[in-house]
């Protein structure tokens, strides 16, 4: 088999089609290993060739030296790395010491977790508290039932005490040892007797003028740590105000603060309603109730069971509920007056809103 001729050119020099014309097969072609007669395959050939041609090819095909190459150096290409996850550093709670907020027991009763909902603050409970909390957990009512969860959790933290005697008690409780982490306060027990003077107007044997009595005891024991009553009772936070003790109402169970916002599920009609929309009103009787189909300026504000009244004077008195609102008009259904004698129940009727009013 015939050689291939030398390169006529350098090594550096070589085009890219001169460069494939010398490349070996691709792998998608099978090379022709068929021999004729006694010759020998041409790979054999070529790797006993020894001479100064198969070294120039050899040379030929090498890559180029690093003397070629530019003399300027690039710079490795470095990887993008991904972004590091933005830490946020945690808001600080405050320097100073925490409030210490004294709970009526009223407090309790609404609200049996109102122990923990007080963050990183203190809660201080006096022993009258204890003993009304003993006094309403018999029962079966909402507030009974309260009492003993309130009961319960207690029992549970004074479990965590890390000594039984009143000197454990007094450092205080930590109030996330049972389960609730948002709560990073301790809790405090009344255990001594506090002597205190309250006014000769405010009797002595009372259980809310003990507390507050405890409550200006404590603010005079710890003059720069922040004392505050919190209570349910609005004559009790009156009580507090007149004697220069901060006292505050029990938020904290409300989703929402204004309750005019809620939906209240009624709507009174206008004096004139029956004048807007009676030329296109339809009426029938169904089952001894009234239905009317309405269209107007009423209709959008309409929502399905709702309560609609008319109580004007000089107009027909109206009370429906509204069951169907589609496109513009709505279908209202009158409701059974109980204030009736005929409609009465074991014979007992409704109170007329006027009677109620009067």
């Amino acid at each position: 088999m015939p050689l291939p001729k030398p390169p006529a050119k350098r090594a550096s020099l070589l085009s890219a089609a001169d460069f494939d014309s010398q490349a070996a097969p691709q792998p998608g072609k099978r090379p022709n290993t068929k021999t004729r007669g006694n010759a020998e395959p041409a790979a054999t050939a070529l790797l006993e060739l020894t001479d100064a041609t198969s070294t120039t090819i050899a040379n030929a095909r090498r890559p180029a030296p690093e003397a070629s190459k530019p003399t300027t150096a690039m710079a490795p290409l470095r990887q993008p790395q991904p972004p590091k996850p933005e830490t946020r550093a945690r808001k600080p709670r405050g320097t100073g010491p925490a409030t210490l907020f004294v709970l009526d027991t009223n407090v309790l009763m609404h609200d049996p977790t109102s122990l923990f909902r007080f963050e990183e603050h203190d809660i201080y409970l006096p022993m009258i508290t204890l003993e009304e909390l003993d006094g309403h957990k018999r029962g079966m009512t909402e507030v009974s039932r309260n009492a003993r969860q309130v009961s319960r959790e207690l029992d549970a933290l004074a479990v965590t005490m890390p000594s039984r005697d009143a000197s454990g008690m007094s450092d205080g409780l930590l109030l996330s040892r049972t389960g609730h982490r948002e709560a990073g306060g301790k809790l405090f027990f009344q255990t001594n007797l506090i002597n205190v003077q309250l006014p000769a107007g405010l009797p002595q044997g009372k259980a809310d003028n003990q507390i507050l009595g405890v409550v200006q005891a404590l603010r005079e024991q710890q003059p720069g740590r922040d004392v505050v009553l919190v209570s349910k009772d609005i004559n009790m936070r009156i009580k507090a105000r007149a004697l220069g003790l901060p006292a505050e109402d029990y938020f904290n169970d409300m989703t929402l603060e204004d309750g005019d916002l809620l939906y209240t599920g009624v709507l009174p009609l206008p004096a004139d309603f029956w004048d807007k929309h009676g030329k296109t009103m339809e009426s029938w009787q169904q089952g001894g109730l009234t239905f009317y189909r309405i269209s107007g300026p009423m209709v959008p504000v309409l929502l399905v069971n709702q309560f609609v009244y008319l109580e004007a004077p000089g107009a027909a008195s109206l009370y429906a509920k509204v069951i169907e609102i589609t496109g513009k008009t709505a279908v209202l259904r009158t409701l059974k007056e109980y204030t009736h004698q005929k409609n009465a129940v074991w014979g007992d009727r409704a109170q007329p809103r006027t009677e109620l009013c009067a």
